[in-house]
């Protein structure tokens, strides 16, 4: 799974957020349910529609997942008064459609997803964040690492993008025009979230990966380039944080719900702190053996030892700065229109400090 899939969610051709084609509750679950098992299992005892749960829906996404789990194995969410269900989803998109679709009450999602179905007409607000920094990082293949050690040196070679459009690809867009490169003398190969073994076999020369794959490819001689998820690189080459992972809810509920999105922000907020000093064996732990059966866990702790303080804010403020930067990013991709003012979809009112 992963946070880098198609940011445009779809069910099956029917443009979910066209004006006057909203579809219902009950529609937005019996596709859902087609979608390829695209929401794969509620953490906690009950299903949807059992007693008085808040459905919180998300990509799942190890790193993004991580926050969420600490804050409910911690009882963060139960010392607020709320019974929350996290929605493992297969991808952002799918979270987002559950949302739009009132398959569940909140969505989260990277922040270019919210922004792409904002723009599309999404009636939905983003009320708290829990990641600042993209889970990406720019690498080159083991046969190319040593000619490929700069942005300007990907021109007139291929990069491997999950797919065009999304938001590693609008990234790379991003990140070479600020060097002073040329995006248009590049080939994209689109190879879908799965691309290590095309990086790893040398079949592109370059491409954009999450963990654990950067760990593996430069463990066995690939390059790097750009790492996204560090703290120190972001700054140099995002000129600081960039609005990532954070919860949405639907506007027109967003009055009834405000007290609740409090103490959703307030559970999240502790359980980000916990995230970023606990040990880390703790927070591994806290995840569902659903989506860590077969994982090094070892490696999985080593990685979040490594990124936790950079990744996750100490509190779920948005940061309209980082969000401003996702907006220019799109925009410079060709993505996001002048007249699409992206702050409308913020509401910075739920959360104070």
């Amino acid at each position: 799974m992963d946070c880098c899939e198609n940011l445009t969610p779809d069910f099956g051709g029917e443009p979910v957020f066209d004006v006057g084609k909203a579809i219902g509750r009950r529609t937005a679950l019996k596709r859902l349910a087609g979608l390829a098992s695209g929401i794969m299992f509620i953490s906690g005892k009950h299903a949807y529609g059992q007693g008085r749960s808040v459905l919180l829906a998300f990509c799942g996404q190890l790193l993004c997942v991580i926050p969420y789990e600490v804050t409910r194995a911690r009882g963060h969410f139960k010392e607020e008064g709320l019974d929350v269900r996290l929605v493992y989803c297969r991808g952002g998109a799918v979270a987002m459609q559950a949302l739009v679709g009132r398959a569940v009450d909140y969505a989260g999602t990277a922040f270019d997803v919210a922004l792409q179905a904002f723009a599309r007409g999404a009636k939905i607000a983003r009320f708290a964040s829990t990641g600042r920094l993209p889970l990406f990082a720019l690498a080159s293949a083991p046969k190319t690492a040593k000619e490929i050690r700069s942005l300007k040196d990907l021109e007139n070679r291929t990069v491997g993008v999950s797919g065009l459009g999304n938001a590693d690809h609008i990234l790379v867009i991003y990140l070479m025009k600020k060097a002073g490169a040329d995006p248009d003398r590049v080939r994209f190969a689109t190879l879908g979230p799965n691309l290590y073994d095309a990086l790893r076999l040398g079949q592109v020369d370059a491409g954009m990966v999450q963990e654990p794959a950067l760990t593996l490819i430069t463990g066995g001689g690939g390059g790097m380039i750009a790492n996204l998820m560090d703290s120190e690189e972001a700054n140099r080459y995002l000129g600081g944080a960039y609005e990532f992972m954070g919860v949405a809810v639907r506007v027109e509920e967003r009055e009834q719900r405000r007290d609740e999105m409090g103490r959703l922000a307030r559970a999240l907020a502790k359980g980000l702190r916990d995230t970023r000093t606990i040990p880390v064996k703790e927070a591994v732990a806290a995840l569902p053996k659903e989506l860590i059966t077969g994982a090094n866990r070892d490696r999985l702790a080593g990685i979040l030892e490594r990124y936790r303080q950079s990744l996750y804010p100490d509190n779920v403020k948005i940061d309209l700065a980082a969000a401003n930067r996702v907006a220019d990013a799109h925009r410079t991709a060709g993505l996001l229109a002048s007249s699409v003012d992206h702050k409308a979809l913020l509401d910075l009112s739920v959360v104070e400090k």
